[in-house]
């Protein structure tokens, strides 16, 4: 590979362990909801699961690991389409079962289409309604 056709690697995140423990793994079966989110703007790039492997792969390489339900094994985001995610931050919800993941998106984006993110379509639209002052 020559110099530009390098890939960077992730960074290990600094983990607390207190927190890790409080994951939820067996309300979902072994798996938790894991949102990813762009650090840049906060768009929600793409939902996928973890159980705690992938999510100590991701702690690990710094690289978002999830869980296949459909293929039943562990993927690496942008082994395939080369559109990676560097993490920045796992975040876990008050519930212990859910998890953000917050990203560097390199490449194209998240989504298998193509797209940039996941959430590319839009089934209502509305002005919603403003906030009390």
């Amino acid at each position: 590979m020559s110099g530009s056709d390098t890939v960077a690697e992730g960074i290990a995140l600094e983990t607390d362990d207190a927190l890790m423990a409080q994951v939820d793994f067996a309300k979902g079966d072994g798996l938790v909801v894991a949102i990813v989110q762009d650090a840049t703007d906060g768009a929600v790039l793409m939902v996928a699961y973890m159980d705690e492997e992938a999510l100590r792969r991701t702690l690990a390489t710094g690289r978002t690991w999830c869980y296949s339900r459909s293929r039943q094994e562990y993927w690496e985001k942008g082994e395939t389409s080369g559109d990676r995610q560097y993490v920045r931050e796992v975040r876990i919800d008050c519930d212990g079962d859910a998890l953000v993941i917050v990203v560097d998106q390199h490449g194209k984006g998240a989504c298998h289409t193509g797209e940039r993110t996941c959430f590319y379509r839009t089934i209502g639209r509305g002005p919603g309604v403003p906030r009390p002052q």
